[in-house]
Formats: structure tokens, C-alpha cells, sequence
């Protein structure tokens, strides 16, 4: 098994663990907010698990399914995670197109409400264009 292989798993257990976070009692407060920053609802649950499922099995495809996993998941989470920076709304949960932007926000916050995707979505993006290139 390639090490893109791995690390396209490893994004299988990660986006696994992002999709039950609303379900693990104590991880949301009693506004719905998980860790008291962001709200997970039930098309973000299904985007999370649907991409675990790309994740897991171009991990056991190949080396070249798990490149192409990481580059595109990378590529949309990424984006996805800027778009939610200057805006408040991704676009990967159409957020962008039902709600007004709230504009460009650089609180500990927002930072941390897009973080996930910021480096996941980076992680991958240079994994998949630049590891494991033999």
C-alpha cells in the first residue's frame, strides 16, 4: 500500500470522526454548536460521509485513485475553507447561495470554524501533488 493510499485512509477515519461529531454527547453545546464554534447539520453529516466513502475507497483502489482523492478533496475543502474566511459560508453546503456573506472576519472564530477544511483540504491538495511522486 502507497503512502498516498494511507493518508487517503487516514482522510476516511478523520471525515468519519467530522461526520459524528453532532452525535458524540458533550461535543456540542446547547445552541447545536460543535466545540461552541461551528453547526453541523444533517447535508453537512452526508457531504462528510460521502467523502469518507471517496476517501476509503480510492485508499483501496490505488496509488493513483488515492492521488486523484487527494488532489480534488484537497482542492474543494481548501477552497471550500477560503470561501468560508471571506464570507462566513463554504460553498460545498451551498452556503454561499442561501445566505448574504457576512464578510471578511480574521477572528480566532472564523479561523477556527474553517480550520478543518483549510488544512485538510491543504494537507491533501500538497499530498497528492507532491508526495510519493516515484
Amino acid at each position: 500500500m502507497s503512502l498516498l493510499q494511507k493518508i487517503a485512509i487516514g482522510y476516511f477515519v478523520a471525515l468519519m470522526g467530522g461526520a459524528s461529531v453532532n452525535y458524540i454527547p458533550g461535543l456540542t453545546d446547547e445552541n447545536g454548536l460543535a466545540f461552541g464554534i461551528f453547526a453541523l447539520d444533517l447535508y453537512d453529516d452526508a457531504l462528510h460521509v460521502a467523502s469518507a466513502i471517496w476517501a476509503l475507497a480510492a485508499g483501496l483502489i490505488s496509488k493513483n485513485a488515492a492521488r486523484t482523492f487527494l488532489i480534488l478533496f484537497g482542492a474543494a475543502y481548501l477552497i471550500d475553507g477560503i470561501f468560508g474566511m471571506f464570507t462566513g459560508y463554504g460553498f460545498l453546503d451551498l452556503g454561499i447561495v442561501t445566505n448574504a456573506s457576512l464578510g471578511i472576519d480574521w477572528s480566532l472564530k472564523r479561523w477556527l470554524a474553517n480550520l478543518p477544511h483549510l488544512a485538510l483540504g491543504g494537507f491533501a491538495l500538497f499530498a497528492g501533488l507532491f508526495m510519493d511522486r516515484r
